[in-house]
């Protein structure tokens, strides 16, 4: 006979506000980000406040883009804008065992995707505007297809041939499916008229 496990209960208490900017809604799904499926309010609350918390800096999660977002708010108005999130339908718990663990619901996957996308694109820009970048083509490989092929679609229509020699090293590590995007965008690239490099896709 198998045991019964008792679930952890959360206990939201939300912002008492209508909405929030969108740029903090995206700087707290990009603090999730790490955490999906792995971790909870607490720790995404210490990621954005900036904890020097010995688990966070042994997961390496101060690295996060959205480490200290809200370090100048107190732990509990923090803890109330995620669950202001939760509450309106960016963020939800699915359990592991007995543990409540962040995900991503549609809605809130598809800011995060763009927002993942751009910061991959600022990333690829940086190299190709020669300046220096720990940054590697190759850690491409293996993340979601639909944010790849969102980043792919950003570099196809900036359309600048600086990006080439790093879609050509990228092509040559990922899967079949992606290699086919990759040199579409290298030929819309080349055949494209040439513009100034950095100038707007709008």
């Amino acid at each position: 006979m198998s045991r019964r496990i008792t679930r952890t209960s959360v206990h939201l208490h939300p912002a008492k506000t209508k909405d929030i900017p969108f740029e903090e809604v995206k700087a707290i799904l990009r603090g999730a980000d790490d955490l999906i499926a792995r971790g909870g309010r607490t720790l995404l609350s210490k990621i954005l406040k900036g904890s020097k918390d010995k688990r966070i800096l042994e997961l390496g999660l101060d690295r996060s883009p959205a480490y200290g977002f809200f370090h100048a708010l107190p732990p509990e108005q923090v803890l109330e804008k995620i669950d202001w999130l939760i509450t309106n339908y960016y963020l939800q718990y699915e359990y592991d065992g007995r543990l409540p663990l962040l995900v991503y619901t549609t809605k809130g996957w598809e800011i995060e995707r763009e927002t993942y996308a751009e910061e991959l694109f600022h990333n690829l820009r940086t190299m190709a505007d020669g300046s220096e970048s720990a940054f590697d083509v190759a850690t491409l490989k293996d993340r979601n297809r639909g944010m790849i092929m969102l980043l792919l679609d950003i570099l196809e229509a900036r359309a600048d041939e600086r990006f080439i020699p790093l879609l050509q090293r990228w092509y040559d590590v990922e899967y079949k499916k992606v290699r086919q995007r990759i040199e579409s965008v290298i030929w819309t690239i080349k055949t494209a008229p040439k513009r100034e490099f950095g100038a707007s896709r709008e």
